[in-house]
């Protein structure tokens, strides 16, 4: 897997705690959308970017309140065809104002990622095959668009 943001290749320096794993002290976190309900205090008083991941069917604008808590949302792709996610982000941008990371990762393939930037995603868990040409070639290969 390769993870890009804003079409790089970069190092990843966050963890995700599942729910049942112990919390660390500090560092960059992504907790999952269960553990930021039930365990809200704990995770506030980590030391460190915080990020949270929810699954695609979750409705964003119930984090309306907090997303200035966050610097990191990921969004997930469980099928190629299961396009939910796009809506989050777009949501995230454009309603709610969200200005940190929008991460995608699950099943990201090279022909969703024009539709994904315009969307307010910005960091991809890709393919390896997805290389920073091939991110460029692709989210410029069309001219035109008929979504935003």
């Amino acid at each position: 897997m390769t993870l890009l943001e804003k079409g790089e290749i970069i190092t990843d320096d966050w963890v995700f705690v599942a729910s049942t794993d112990r919390l660390p002290n500090g560092g960059h976190v992504i907790v999952d959308i269960d553990r930021w309900q039930s365990n809200r205090g704990d995770v506030l008083a980590l030391n460190g970017p915080l990020g949270i991941q929810i699954s695609n069917d979750y409705d964003v604008g119930l984090l309306a309140d907090d997303l200035n808590r966050f610097n990191m949302i990921v969004l997930n792709f469980p099928a190629y065809t299961d396009g939910r996610a796009y809506s989050q982000a777009r949501q995230l941008r454009s309603r709610y104002g969200f200005k940190g990371i929008i991460r995608a990762c699950g099943d990201v393939l090279r022909d969703q990622l024009p539709l994904m930037v315009r969307s307010g995603f910005d960091s991809f868990e890709a393919p390896t095959d997805i290389t920073p040409t091939v991110f460029k070639q692709a989210t410029t290969d069309m001219s035109g668009t008929y979504q935003v």
